[in-house]
């Protein structure tokens, strides 16, 4: 029998396989960062455009990836038990369920200009918006694609290539924001549209290298993806499917309540809504490490759920401390550097740079208050998954951030009277209540396992 591991095991097992992973998601998340910064430089309308359209973009991609994200844990547990025909059936059938999702979305795409105009964004941002989604809805697949192929290689903890091509299509994407959002080297000046442009481009790229890097690599050969591709295999897309929506949906929700709280910012004014972007930019870059270390959580539990219940517990706790421990440094950052974190996102010299600046400092005081909850409920969510326990979790997020997260908000900004900060106030509520319920869930279920 198999010594169980110690805390210091766990921690370095989850950082071996975790760093990676959090340097791809910061280098995801950094394709936005360089659209965002990039196009602040631009115009301030087509910065608040940006991120109108990007958050919109994002919480559709949110949607959608939960079919992605439900294979890692499947692969995960296959891969344990040696059943590499499992692995390649339930990772080709997130695929297929992923391409199948794409093109259903892309209505939503190419006709979001009324939606926008109906949810009440002034006419000139929606319509820039509509510009970006319109280009952008094409990228949907190969980005929804690539985090099928994350979950994949993650899961059979081959993380580093996932950094690499990453990484690699963020300098792509830092060059062609240059060439299109500003029209350098005579390139024809396409603004907001260069921005989807260039997006779009990078998510192939990836999709590339991380496509032949699952085909051709001798350790992961053998699993032989992408032979006869076109082959449905319906009890593995059932599988997939009932795994998945849930996620998908859990993810909508929490999505949901920041994309609702960018919607009402919108009402507030544009300089609020541009300040929001970039403040949901920094607390996005801190998320991504929780979420890197949530997805080793996943796989490590996934590994040992019904085989180490030991192992399950003692991976949950040194899981949690890291996140918990990173929170603590994320809060001290923002509470002692936010007009320098804010003002990389702005030109000085324009002339809304100190109202921009004002505003998105006092929303970091806030995002530094809901660090802990956002670590707790990511890590919660993570450790669920592991385990395959999606459904009660969607439910448990459906309320947190829809029942109580955006009234909260609603109420807090504008009844009550305190704007922007109110609305962040409220995102503070729901996270608060998901991290609650989801570790409370988790918890009582080792207990009864």
């Amino acid at each position: 029998m198999t010594a169980p591991l110690t805390y210091r095991a766990h921690v370095r097992a989850l950082l071996v396989l975790g760093l990676p992973l959090i340097g791809s998601n910061l280098a995801q998340m950094a394709l936005h960062v360089t659209d965002t910064v990039m196009m602040g430089w631009y115009s301030v309308p087509g910065l608040a455009a940006v991120v109108l359209g990007a958050s919109s973009f994002f919480i559709i991609f949110i949607f959608g990836s939960g079919f992605a994200i439900g294979v890692m844990p499947m692969v995960a547990s296959a891969a344990a038990d040696g059943d590499e025909t499992e692995v390649r059936r339930v990772t080709r059938m997130g695929m297929w369920l992923s391409l199948l999702f794409s093109v259903i979305a892309l209505p939503i795409f190419w006709f979001s200009g009324p939606i926008f105009g109906f949810l009440g964004q002034q006419p000139d941002v929606a319509a820039n918006a509509q510009s970006f989604m319109r280009i952008a809805g094409f990228g949907m697949a190969p980005a929804l694609l690539v985090m099928v192929l994350k979950s994949f290689v993650s899961a059979l903890e081959r993380t580093h290539v996932v950094l690499w091509a990453t990484v690699a299509a963020v300098f792509l994407n830092i060059g062609l924001d240059w060439l299109l959002i500003f029209g350098n080297w005579g390139v024809p000046e396409l603004g907001v549209r260069g921005t989807a442009l260039a997006t779009v481009s990078t998510q192939m790229l990836t999709l590339a290298v991380i496509g032949l890097y699952a085909a051709l690599n001798p350790m992961l050969r053998r699993f032989h993806l992408f032979v006869r591709f076109w082959r449905p295999d319906w009890p593995a897309f059932a599988r997939v499917f009932h795994l998945g929506w849930p996620i998908g949906l859990t993810g909508l929700a929490e999505g949901g309540l920041f994309n609702a709280s960018a919607l009402m910012m919108g009402w507030i004014g544009t300089v609020e809504l541009a300040a929001h972007g970039i403040a949901l930019e920094l607390a996005g870059l801190t998320f991504m490490v929780h979420l890197g270390l949530s997805q080793a959580a996943t796989v490590r539990a996934g590994r040992a759920s019904g085989r180490d219940p030991q192992g399950l517990r003692d991976g949950a706790v040194a899981a949690i401390a890291l996140s918990l421990g990173f929170a603590l440094f994320a809060v001290t950052l923002f509470l002692t550097l936010p007009r320098d974190l804010v003002g990389l996102w702005v030109n000085p010299d324009d002339p809304l740079a100190a109202r921009i600046l004002a505003f998105g400092a006092r929303l970091l005081a806030v995002a530094a208050l809901f660090q802990f909850f956002d670590a707790l409920q990511v890590m919660a969510l993570g450790l669920l998954r592991g385990v395959q326990d999606t459904r009660v979790p969607m439910i448990m997020a459906a309320l947190s951030y829809w029942v109580i997260g955006i009234p909260a908000s609603y109420i807090i900004a504008f009844p009550l009277g305190l704007g922007g900060v109110g609305l962040w106030l409220g995102l503070v509520i729901g996270l608060m209540c998901a991290a609650a319920l989801m570790m409370a869930r988790f918890w009582r279920g080792l207990t009864r396992a």
